[in-house]
Parts: structure tokens; sequence; C-alpha cells
């Protein structure tokens, strides 16, 4: 690996370049960003060797695209407009359906690997960045068979070597999928947050009586809303169906403690801790 363009040096951009770094000394790794204050943090922090423009990507062995979904829609057709016909370019958005179609008809659309790393903090900016945060990760690829074998190549074995699991799934399904398990982990934790916010204006103590629990539950409500709020439009016909399951099972469990059916209550927390059993074997 020689040439590595990273276009948005926050967390996970960040975290990509300095991996790359330590398993390819010889690499240099560019990074691309609007922020200049992110780009001279992340020169810095050795996060990046080089800053670099959109336009000098022909020189490129692999371009990384992690920025917000929606800005991904409109910089991904420029960045294929600007490589070389050897150049790998993968994306990090959580959504897939939307940018699939953005350049499904583009003449380098062999170029794209339409990813999804599932790893993450609440933290940003390229003072997020660390190392290993893929390993033993999932990464979902999208629509495989459009991208040329040998660029894709590329992309796995980069993958393979930072210590991902591979899952191979159509966009559409993506969508509909991240929706339960991530985007409305994200709106459940802000309400969350909200809620007691507003309920701390009026009792100051609040803060001082909360735990471990609350702190693990609302810990994605530090996520960046300039992140989240363009996954929510990309994706809202899943995330609205989600909302609506989602506030159905809250209104029956209210139900069952307003008529004070607390046997009822107690199967309900019985049949849902084999979530812990679901979640162990997928580790």
């Amino acid at each position: 690996m020689n040439n590595v363009y990273v276009i948005g040096v926050g967390l996970i951009g960040g975290s990509f370049a300095l991996d790359i770094k330590a398993l390819y000394p010889n690499c240099t790794v560019y990074g691309i960003d609007n922020n200049e204050d992110h780009i001279q943090q992340a020169l810095e922090l050795g996060v990046i060797d080089k800053k670099a423009t959109i336009t000098e990507l022909n020189n490129a062995e692999m371009v990384v695209l992690a920025i917000p979904v929606d800005a991904t829609l409109k910089v991904l057709p420029e960045v294929l407009d600007n490589i070389s016909d050897e150049t790998i370019v993968f994306d990090a958005g959580s959504t897939k359906e939307d940018i699939c179609l953005e350049v499904k008809n583009h003449p380098k659309r062999r170029n794209y690997l339409a990813a999804h790393p599932i790893a993450g903090t609440e933290f940003s900016g390229p003072k997020a960045a660390i190392k290993g945060l893929y390993k033993n990760k999932t990464n979902i690829i999208c629509e495989v068979e459009d991208t040329a074998f040998k660029l894709q190549e590329k992309a796995l074995n980069l993958f393979s070597d930072l210590g991902m699991r591979i899952r191979y799934m159509n966009p559409k399904a993506h969508d509909k999928h991240i929706a339960y398990v991530s985007h409305l982990s994200h709106i459940s934790s802000f309400m969350l947050g909200k809620t007691v916010i507003e309920k701390e204006k009026n009792e100051r103590d609040i803060f001082d009586m909360a735990g471990s629990g609350f702190e693990s539950t609302v810990r994605l409500a530090k996520s960046s809303p300039a992140m989240w709020t363009p996954i929510f439009e990309q994706n809202k016909t899943n995330v609205i169906e989600t909302l609506d399951e989602y506030i159905s099972n809250l209104k029956h469990f209210k139900k069952l403690m307003e008529d004070e059916d607390f046997e009822a209550v107690y199967k309900e927390m019985e049949e849902t801790n084999h979530i812990k059993h679901i979640l162990n074997g997928i580790k």
C-alpha cells in the first residue's frame, strides 16, 4: 500500500488512517477535510502525513470516504471523477441505498465499494481517532458484485488485516436492519437524555443520582448531530417504522404498569433477557 487518501479525518477516517499507517509503514496517508482545524489537528497528532485536495486523487491507490452521508452523496461522484482506473474507493456511511443509487451509472462505479464498518464511539474529530477501533468489528459490504474484483481485493485485504468480520448484504436490507440495531439506539439515547435534562431544570440533584446504567444508556446522546441528522433523513422510512414499533412496545409496557399487572411486566423482561444469549452468540 503506497498512497492512501482519507476524506474526513475525524473518528472514523482518522482511525482508519492510524491503522493503515501502523500496518503499512511505507504508506503515505493524505488527509482531506473541509474543516481546516481538523486537518491541522490530524497533522499535529500524526493521524495523517500530508494535506491534500480532491483534485489530487489521481495518484491514490485507495480512498477512504468518512464524512456524513449527505455529504457523501455529493462528494463520492466527484471523487470517482478524479481517480485513476486502479484506485479503490470505499465509504463508511451508516446508510447505503441512496449512496449506491447516486453512483449507479457513474463510469467508474467499478472503482467503488459500498461499506459500513459497524464501529465507533460517541466522540468526534481527529482527537477521537484511535488505533484498533475496527478489530473484531463487523463490516457490511453492499453490491460487491458491482466492484471490480482486483480493486475490491485491495479493500478486503485491508479489512482482513484490520481484523474485521465481513458480511454481505443488499443496500435495502442493510438500511432496514441497521435502523433497528443502530439508528433506533441513538434516537432512544438522545430522547432519554432530553427527558432527563428537562427534568433536571427543576431537580438539580438528579445527576448526582445517575449511576452506570444511566451513563451507559445515554452514552450515544453525546454523538454528533451533524452526522446523525443526515442518517435519519436518508433512512427516514425505516427509522419511522422502527419508532412506531418501539413506541408501541413502550405504550404496552406503560399499560401493564397502569393495570398493575406486574406478573406480565416480569414476563416481558424475562423474555427480553434472551437478548444476552443472542449477543453472546454474535461475539
